[in-house]
């Protein structure tokens, strides 16, 4: 990764933090003086943060949809209502969907 190229050839993503470790590392006097370029480095190269982050959201979803669901819910309906993934573009109105059921 540190190569700068990427699988497609072109530059990797996580090239530029490599490139702002080096800079810091090489002019620093200390090297604990660069740990927030390191740190960014391998967020960039493993996502643990990220990975977390998304499995965090995911536990909430669940928890969120099971306690609808003792509340009497039907699973398809939580489950329509909103995904993990979604931008929020299309809200399901509760006053249209109950007025066709």
């Amino acid at each position: 990764m540190a190569s700068g190229f990427g699988y497609g050839g072109g530059t990797s993503r996580c090239f530029a933090f490599w490139q702002e470790f080096s800079k810091c590392y090489a002019s620093a006097d200390h090297p604990s003086q660069c740990r927030a370029q390191g740190e960014d480095y391998l967020e960039c190269l493993h996502r643990t943060k990220e990975i977390a982050r998304a499995k965090a959201v995911k536990e909430e979803f669940i928890r969120k949809a099971e306690h609808q669901a003792q509340e009497g819910r039907k699973a398809a309906d939580i489950l329509a209502d909103g995904v993990i993934v979604g931008v929020g573009l299309i809200q399901r109105d509760k006053t249209d969907a109950k007025s066709k059921h």
